[in-house]
């Protein structure tokens, strides 16, 4: 029997005979790798684990571990999913099942709207298709037998997919017990490896994301290899429902989505002071770093987003207005007003780099059921900056943003990861140029000694990006900055400087934002810290609490005095008990409180007591500011 080699991901190789399967070498290597291994990568495919090995392969057994191997068991869920649904509803249409972070959905096509009762009963159907551990098994249809087989059992939306494929396409369908499914895979080895899930919620979802088409319901579920997972998951969930923007920012009166304007946030005063917080400190660190500050129009000629590239690529999320009969769009970008104001006049090459910072209100159309309070909207300020630079100024520049993107995570206490991406299909320009801007964004990564993840054609449409995923405090991560190397945008808008030699030269750009839109960096912050924002940050700093009416006077002239100091201080002068007072002040997430009565009058003192110690004695008014002070100029 002709021997292969099998390069393992550990850098060694073993010999196999042709026609060995990924199984066979994962027993090979050993038992609890075989018993843990859900898919695999030969020669960066992904495959199922019965794939006949017939040459010399590199070969990586994935597990729940990886998140390749995690999205096949999660994948495998969705099917589960779609069995127990067709078992229980057989005239549901089924739409799409892919696998999402942390989870999976399924799109069903029903008459009737999905209710939690029916989400019960459809999770007991589940185990029962997990008991009875089907084996996933692929086949690979002509079109002609696809279409057919699908159209016969009234699946419409699978007829669409297919018929949007190749002429030539063979079509994948994978069989478990009765159920058949259009699939491109891989998957796990059979339904009995789904041993711990749940289904979480119901929600409607466009066939296609497109309002025009028909309403869906997409179940939402999530899956785990074991239980002590899933129920640490669930948990998770209930802490994170706990810490929602949306109910905090009602609660602790920051913002709100009116009825006139879904998807349009209106910020209210509390919410307005973290906002401009957060501006100021945007502001302070960019001057400190050579930045200046602009303001772009928000309505530009429709000329403008054909040159740029938006019309063509982006077209969809934007909206449109005339004005003296001619065309306009509502910017959903700030950087080709950007171009415009770069191009007023002509620059040298001592100029550059020039870094140009804008807060800029731009409108994006998003599809109704995809707003979520400040997390996804249709107006938001991007906090950008673009960069124009000499080619040989590409490496400090992109590890200076990187320097102070670090430094203003650091801030707030975040952790982050970094992911590259590259070329997309929809992309403008030449190879060439890509190959530069993504060798550029590698090069000043590993400069820095950073560790990141690579994402294969998820780069924007004029350049590739580095993305910044922040870590909140319960481990959910949320992408927040971003910085684009674009060589295409000054090529479109013919930007120039004269070199040393005399001639007109090509500058390079990069775009890049940190907190990447105040409002959903605002959403952020209040799930992470809960709506307990830090003293420097929360819109009530101090509540001074009088203990009876006749405290009151005493009360107001405390709040009179640190005001003055510049500190945000509210009296509660209520006639209402003090512990009464103390409770509320709680429930508002106040950092400090001060009691003020009989004692505290006569010795011009404070009682004071912190959000997160409580009762921390008596202080002079003197000393409590000076601690204050302390404390929000570090931003502790």
């Amino acid at each position: 029997m002709e021997k292969i080699k099998v390069f393992l991901k550990d850098g060694s190789y073993k010999e196999y005979d042709r026609g060995t399967t990924v199984k066979e070498v994962a027993e090979s290597i050993g038992k609890n790798l075989a018993k843990a291994a859900i898919i695999a990568s030969v020669n960066g495919r992904l495959v199922e684990l019965d794939f006949i090995l017939n040459e010399d392969s590199e070969l990586s057994i994935l597990t729940f571990s990886d998140e390749d191997g995690k999205d096949a068991f999660r994948h495998t869920s969705s099917h589960v999913l779609a069995q127990a649904v067709k078992r229980l509803f057989p005239q549901a249409k089924l739409a799409i099942g892919p696998a999402i972070q942390d989870g999976y959905y399924y799109d069903f096509d029903v008459d009737r709207a999905f209710t939690p009762e029916d989400l019960e009963a459809i999770e007991k159907e589940m185990q029962k298709v997990v008991d009875e551990d089907y084996s996933l098994v692929r086949e690979e249809w002509d079109r002609d037998k696809a279409i057919g087989y699908f159209r016969d059992k009234g699946e419409i939306y699978k007829v669409q997919l297919i018929e949007d494929l190749p002429e030539d396409a063979l079509i994948s369908v994978y069989k478990q017990g009765e159920f058949i499914d259009l699939c491109a895979g891989p998957h796990a080895p059979s339904t009995g490896r789904i041993k711990a899930f749940k289904l979480l919620s119901v929600a409607g979802a466009y066939w296609r994301g497109d309002e025009k088409n028909k309403m869906l319901q997409r179940i939402y579920g999530t899956s785990f290899e074991k239980s002590k997972d899933l129920e640490d998951y669930l948990n998770l969930l209930e802490e994170a429902k706990k810490r929602d923007h949306r109910k905090i920012g009602k609660e602790l009166d920051l913002f709100s989505i009116q009825e006139e304007g879904p998807g349009f946030p209106f910020f209210h005063p509390k919410g307005m002071i973290i906002r401009n917080i957060l501006e100021d400190l945007w502001r302070k660190e960019h001057v400190k770093r050579g930045y200046q500050e602009v303001k772009t129009p928000i309505i530009l000629n429709e000329d403008l987003w054909h040159r740029s590239g938006h019309w063509d690529h982006y077209k969809e999320n934007m909206y449109f207005t005339e004005i003296d009969g001619g065309g306009y769009a509502v910017k959903p970008m700030n950087c080709p007003g950007g171009m415009l104001l770069f191009r007023r006049r002509l620059h040298s090459y001592r100029d550059l780099p020039q870094r140009v910072a804008e807060l800029g209100l731009v409108h994006r159309h998003e599809l109704s059921g995809a707003l979520h309070g400040l997390m996804r909207v249709r107006c938001f300020t991007q906090d950008d900056a673009h960069i124009y630079m000499l080619p040989s100024q590409i490496k400090d520049e992109i590890i200076g943003v990187i320097e102070l993107t670090d430094y203003i995570y650091s801030i707030f206490g975040f952790e982050y990861h970094v992911e590259l991406s590259t070329k997309p299909e929809n992309a403008m320009g030449s190879d060439e140029d890509w190959e530069r801007a993504t060798k550029g964004l590698r090069d000043a990564l590993e400069a820095k000694g950073m560790d990141y993840k690579l994402n294969e054609g998820d780069g924007a449409f004029y350049g590739p990006k580095i993305d910044f995923h922040l870590k909140d405090c319960i481990g959910r991560t949320w992408q927040c900055g971003t910085i684009q190397l674009d060589f295409q945008m000054p090529e479109r808008f013919d930007l120039v400087y004269v070199g040393p030699d005399g001639e007109k030269h090509r500058p390079v750009m990069i775009h890049r934002t940190i907190f990447g839109s105040i409002e959903r960096f605002i959403a952020i912050l209040t799930e992470h810290y809960a709506g307990a924002f830090p003293a420097w940050l929360a819109p009530v700093q101090v509540k001074v609490l009088p203990i009876t009416d006749k405290h009151n006077g005493y009360a107001e002239g405390i709040r009179e005095r640190l005001t003055e100091l510049g500190f945000r201080v509210e009296a509660d002068l209520r006639n209402e008990k003090v512990g009464y007072k103390i409770r509320e002040a709680q429930m508002e997430k106040i950092p400090f409180m001060l009691v003020v009565g009989d004692k505290e009058m006569e010795s011009d003192t404070v009682s004071v007591r912190s959000r997160g110690k409580g009762d921390t004695g008596a202080s002079s008014l003197e000393e409590f500011a000076g601690m204050l002070k302390n404390i929000v100029e570090n931003k502790e």
